[in-house]
């Protein structure tokens, strides 16, 4: 039985009735009286909440209710082009003085500062520090400037066009010229169909100035914003900010009305089916689309039907995913639910399905098949009990952290409340209420949910694949065909029966035999009878939260060339076939309404696991990482369904220009490691693959748990920790061997080379520049390689993006590595057209050659130190952080109290020390990487 509180136990197991409290389902739900809200009298809407994580930082968002929906026929790509133009200058910060400030203190273009454009809204992220009052100030100097004070000058506007047309050139493909046959279907007759956010191509490349000035002068005005603030502030300081920078703008005068734009209903049902030689995976989509506009969610009774749907939603992917799990799966992932198109006026009951090429319509039938299984007999009051479980765990787990939640978090929220009237009561509230609720939902309301959705007009059916000789497309008559099946020979479903324990072998405990505290970094360890080390750090950065790491040297290198070749794509098969005697199925339902899990791995050098746990469930997550130390199940059955799923996904990867780039480099890189197998499997791999030899070699692997060392960081008790480390670790078979990390001797290709792969048919290219070699580890030069990536990617976004307007994208990153040899790597990646390949490369290495001649500019190495100590500072009072560390200073053999003196470390770096890396490691050989189109 799940493990909740006994007031939570007591409602799902008691009849309802006897329990169930009166609620008057005609109440509006609240809004958070946490959250400071108001509207100006020009309409301007804004939201303000104090939130401390992370601490000494405010995030902003400004929000316009406007996207590509309302752009003329002349317009179509502007309003995503305004996007743009807001970061190439405003009033305050002119041309590109607003990235070059905001890097300065801290905030990375692309990573932190940034935005995006849909159909019906455009929307501005803005993280900033808080503690200090002048970058407050700027920070709404700059959204205010994005509202209202854009420079949108000729020449800016020009420039900019090259930037936005790689953005275009990035997404041309398969899935484009598949999506420009379905979309007008999906959106039958509807303006949605004609707007996509990326926009035409011609139009970007010759619109006139005026039609950008109109479409920011129609549709950024203050009725149609939004302006949120949650961060670690002071509310009352932030709206008097918000007054006093939004409050005098007015809107225009004859404004345009800021339609809704409806997805008209239709009688047929509507079928695309689509096919390209450059498709990687075939995928089936069953859509049965409401009729009305989307309902909002307003009373209590609202919130009761939402529930409803997550249940019924729950429970239907529930069955899904059994199918998905079996050894004959009808799909690689199946999912189902109630919820948004692809326009905001349209939802839709939708089901999804990634096939075999050559199974869609088999895919489909299973899909409508289950959807008609519930609709003609319901669900089981198991299936009910476990989903009720699974939802209030989350939203319990939710709640414990509430005091914990990241700003971003909230930010997203409000938004969703200011463009679609989402409700957004508190968690305080949605607990509270999700507890009373819950119990007075029966199987008879999640059972009638699905009827209203099912039917046979407003249904529109999408296939989408490969197109390959001897593969037969299937026609509309075929898919026609396949929505008249006979229900008659439904059966209901079947409700296994659920397993009562994770285990099914003795336990017998063993006995820490010393135990260790570091006080500098918060740490205790235990050191086990059998030879193994657990060491945990309690924090108090979440309430409900606890990772997991386990790490012991070996890995795949202590393998033979031969037996490599016959396990690499065996081993990500063995989870698969559960442990304990329980099958993957069996596992999911035992651990419903339980937060932990557990995954193992093998890695070149290392085994072991990963995982997380709530407190309360923690128990869980050391029950199953006893289990695959022990009795992981060997079933070939399981494995041939994994294999199945995986040929399906995998088999027409290649057929992606990109893809298909990368791996032909990565054979050509390898060509002397014997090892090297390419980076997905085929026919011949799978026919090379022995899941049997991969099932020894994993129980190799994990045969001797005194070789481990497990690190636990979060919300942990001591004592908890010494019992439960004691019973399912103490007890976990050892010898004395100690492995280590091998060094096989293999290495990528070297000398000053080149490789050009042709494929694909768009004019698309892509550039991969890289430096590697063998090297002594130094934990300094690791720092100082990625100071210099950073810095070069400053450079880069300068010369490339902005002057040259040749790219849309481009980074730089570079790093060392001890385990199994000492080496460096750096790289210099961009997508861009291929008239442009040649040019931009000889650009980009001019600018790291200038980095190697003189050294990068001081106010670049500043930006790269106000980033990182902006991110230093939030990550260490993170989880995973800290979890990262302890993994890190295992492998490389160094103390994880280094990362106290990270902060001092960053601040020591000069501009010397980074071109002295800089001439040391990337003045000499280079290997050039570059897809081309292919030939005509």
């Amino acid at each position: 039985m799940t493990k909740i509180n006994k007031l939570a136990l007591g409602l799902l197991l008691f009849p309802f009735a006897v329990l169930a409290q009166e609620i008057d389902f005609s109440k509006v739900i609240p809004f958070d009286s946490n959250v400071k809200t108001g509207k100006l009298e020009n309409g301007l809407t804004y939201y303000i909440k104090k939130n401390g994580k992370p601490e000494n930082k405010v995030t902003l968002r400004l929000v316009i209710n406007a996207g590509s929906i309302l752009e003329d026929d002349d317009q179509k790509g502007l309003a995503h082009f305004m996007e743009h133009m807001n970061f190439n200058g405003t009033k305050r910060f002119p041309k590109n003085k607003l990235v070059d400030y905001l890097q300065s203190i801290g905030v990375k273009f692309g990573q932190h500062l940034n935005a995006y454009t849909g159909f019906d809204e455009t929307v501005y992220f803005l993280p900033i520090p808080s503690d200090n009052p002048e970058k407050l100030e700027n920070g709404f100097n700059i959204i205010e400037d994005w509202a209202f004070n854009a420079n949108l000058t000729p020449e800016e506007i020009d420039k900019e066009r090259g930037v936005v047309l790689e953005e275009y050139r990035l997404g041309l493909g398969a899935q484009k010229r598949m999506r420009d046959h379905y979309l007008p279907k999906a959106l039958y007759k509807s303006h949605y169909a004609e707007r996509l956010p990326i926009g035409e191509k011609e139009i970007i490349e010759k619109f006139k100035y005026d039609k950008l000035l109109s479409f920011y002068k129609d549709w950024y005005r203050p009725d149609l914003m939004s302006v949120i603030i949650v961060g670690d502030i002071d509310v009352a300081e932030m709206e008097r900010k918000v007054i006093a920078h939004f409050s005098s703008y007015q809107n225009p005068k004859n404004e345009k009305p800021r339609l809704v734009y409806e997805v008209p209903n239709h009688a047929e049902t509507l079928v695309s089916i689509e096919n390209d030689k450059e498709a990687t995976y075939a995928q089936v989509q069953l859509i049965y689309k409401d009729y009305g506009l989307p309902k909002k969610v307003v009373t209590l009774g609202d919130y009761k039907k939402e529930l409803v749907e997550r249940l019924f939603t729950s429970m239907l992917n529930n069955r899904l995913d059994e199918l998905t799990n079996s050894p004959t799966p009808p799909f690689t992932y199946g999912y189902t639910f109630h919820g948004s198109t692809w326009a905001r006026s349209k939802k839709a009951y939708q089901s999804f399905g990634l096939s075999q090429e050559d199974k869609q319509l088999e895919a489909l039938k299973v899909l409508i098949e289950e959807n008609e299984r519930v609709k003609k007999f319901g669900f089981t009051l198991g299936e009910l009990n476990r989903a009720k479980s699974k939802f209030l765990s989350q939203i319990e787990s939710a709640y414990k952290d509430k005091d914990k939640t990241e700003s971003e978090n909230f930010v997203w929220e409000y938004q969703s409340n200011f463009l679609t009237s989402e409700p957004s009561p508190g968690i305080e509230w949605q607990f509270a209420m999700t507890k009373q609720m819950l119990p007075q939902i029966e199987l008879k309301d999640v059972n009638s949910f699905v009827k209203e959705f099912i039917k046979e007009d407003n249904r529109v059916v999408i296939l989408t694949g490969p197109e390959k000789e001897g593969l037969k497309k299937p026609t509309e008559e075929d898919v026609l065909k396949v929505l008249r099946f006979n229900s008659d020979e439904i059966k209901p479903y079947e409700d296994a029966i659920v397993a009562t324990s994770l285990l099914r072998k003795e336990v017998i405990p063993g006995v820490i035999v010393k135990r260790e505290s570091n006080d500098k970094i918060g740490t205790k360890t235990l050191f086990l009878s059998n030879g193994a080390k657990v060491t945990y750090k309690k924090t108090d950065f979440k309430n409900d939260e606890v990772l997991f790491e386990a790490v012991s040297f070996g890995g795949s290198n202590l393998y033979s060339d031969e037996e490599m070749k016959k396990v690499q794509f065996a081993n990500d098969a063995l989870t698969d076939a559960g442990f304990s005697g329980l099958k993957l199925n069996d596992i999911n339902k035992f651990m419903t309404g339980k937060i932990a899990s557990v995954y193992p791995y093998i890695s070149n050098t290392t085994e072991g696991f990963h995982g997380n746990a709530t407190p309360k469930d923690l128990e869980y997550l050391f029950q199953m990482t006893y289990a695959y130390f022990t009795d992981l199940n060997l079933d070939t059955a399981a494995f041939e369904g994994f294999k199945q799923k995986q040929s399906s996904f995998y088999k027409n990867l290649t057929s992606q220009p990109n893809f298909y780039f990368q791996q032909e480099f990565q054979y050509y890189l390898n060509v002397e490691n014997p090892r090297f197998n390419g980076l997905i499997p085929n026919e011949k791999t799978w026919g090379e693959t022995d899941y049997t030899l991969a099932y020894k070699k994993y129980k190799e692997r994990f045969a001797n748990a005194g070789d481990f060392e497990f690190y636990f960081v979060g919300n942990v008790d001591n004592k908890i920790m010494e019992a439960y480390a004691c019973k399912y670790i103490a007890s976990l078979p050892s010898s004395e061997k100690k492995e280590k990390a091998i060094d096989l001797g293999y290495r990528l290709r070297k000398g000053d080379l080149k490789k050009v792969v042709n494929k694909g048919t768009d004019p698309k290219s892509s550039v991969s520049i890289m430096f590697y070699g063998d090297a002594v580890y130094s934990p300094k030069e690791d720092l100082v390689m990625k100071a210099l990536g950073e810095v070069l990617t400053i450079k880069l976004v300068e010369e490339l993006r902005e002057n040259e307007s040749g790219v849309y994208g481009i980074s730089a990153r570079g790093s060392m590595s001890k385990v199994p040899n000492g080496a460096f790597s750096f790289s210099i990646k961009f997508p861009c057209g291929p008239e442009n390949a040649e040019k931009l490369t000889a650009s980009a290495l001019r600018e790291l050659k200038k980095i190697i001649d003189n050294g990068p500019e001081a106010k670049d190495v500043v930006k790269f130190k106000e980033a990182e100590l902006l991110e230093y500072k939030k990550n260490i009072k993170e989880n995973s952080y800290w979890l990262s560390n302890f993994k890190e200073s295992y492998i490389n053999g160094i103390s994880p109290e280094a990362v106290l003196q990270n902060e001092a470390k960053i601040n020591a770096i000069t501009a010397k020390d980074i071109q002295d890396v800089a001439k040391k490691y990337l003045a000499k050989d280079k290997v050039i990487g570059m897809l081309m189109p292919e030939k005509s």
